[in-house]
Order: C-alpha cells, then structure tokens, then sequence
C-alpha cells in the first residue's frame, strides 16, 4: 500500500508557549510528530508538511492574530520535524520538483491546506492509497486536511496522539466528525509498527 504522512502545521507559533497563537499542550507531541516523520524517512514514506507563510497584511489576520509571518522565528517549522531531503513548495503556479525529497514543505495562507494551488498535482504524482495525519490545530487545519484527503479515496489514518485542539470539546467533535466521514483513528505506537 502506498503511504504518505501528513505532518500538519507544527510551527513555533503554534507549538511552543511564547509563540503568537500557541496551541495549549502542543510541545508535549513534538518529539511524537518527530517520530513519526523519522519513521517515514526511514521507510521511504513521502512526508507532505503543511506550514503558514503569512505576510504582514494576510486577511486571516482579521479573525486570527498575527503569527507565523514569512521570516520570522515563529513561521519556522520545530527544528525536531524537519527531515534532511526536503522541499519548499510555495502558493504560486509551477510545477514544483519532489522527486527525490523525503519531506514536501507545502506553503499556505490560510487553514486550508488545499488553497496551494500545487497540492492537488503532487497529490496526485504521489498516488497515495492510505494518508496518516497529525499535527495542529485539530478542528482548524488537520481538520481541513483529513476531510480534503477523504475526497481523494483514498483511506485517512488520524494519529489521536499527535494531534492538539484549541479546547477539548472542539477537538471530541471534529474527531467525531473524521470517523463520520470514514476516517480512522489510530496512535504512533500503531502507526510505527507498521
């Protein structure tokens, strides 16, 4: 079966307390999603990872404060995620080169992960029958994530403990609505041992 992780947003800003929109409890599943991505670096499983790469004027920063502006400390990925070969696929027409990559860097400004107008095409060249998905925020991004890979057909893995929510009632709920739409929950130890 053809695998692809889904390393979901773990930026400073998110995953650490001093940053700009800290997800509560984020840097306790850090070495987790670092795991996660070694073992698929290990096993020759592409790892798509999702950042913001906002500017100074984005208009999410009408609803969300500012946070993971291109440049800053903030916007970087935790150091512990990033695997060796890697990729930077920005928001912008091309035909981004990942061959050879263990890790795609996909470039996004807002939650939706699918408004990289290159997602889809790499999707698409990596042929992927099963996704396991992890990361933050629950109910925002890996939401958008897991429901936008479920179109694809192909089966959505969840990683419950490698996730983080906002609060614990939003993140029940949008865990509810995955196994709804037929996505699977599952855990590192599980998804490690193959």
């Amino acid at each position: 079966m053809k695998n692809v992780f889904f390393d979901v947003d773990t930026q400073i800003d998110f995953m650490y307390p001093a940053g700009a929109l800290y997800v509560p409890g984020a840097e306790s599943i850090v070495d987790r999603i670092a795991a996660l991505n070694r073992f698929a670096a290990s096993h020759a499983i592409p790892v798509i990872s999702t950042v913001d790469a906002h500017s100074e004027d984005d208009p999410e920063f009408q609803q969300w404060p500012h946070h993971c502006v291109v440049g800053t400390t903030g916007q970087q990925k935790c150091g512990a995620t990033l695997l060796s070969k890697r990729a930077v696929v920005p928001n912008s027409p091309g035909s981004p080169s990942i061959s050879g990559v263990q890790q795609i860097i996909v470039e996004k400004q807002t939650i939706d992960a699918f408004s990289n107008v290159n997602l889809r095409s790499i999707l698409d060249e990596l042929r992927a029958e099963r996704f396991v998905v992890y990361g933050v925020v629950t109910e925002i991004c890996v939401k958008r994530v897991a429901l936008g890979l479920i179109e694809t057909g192909a089966r959505v893995e969840i990683v419950t403990d490698a996730i983080r929510s906002l609060s614990d009632e939003a993140g029940a709920g949008a865990l509810a609505e995955f196994t709804k739409a037929g996505c699977t929950l599952t855990t590192v130890a599980r998804v490690c041992e193959g």
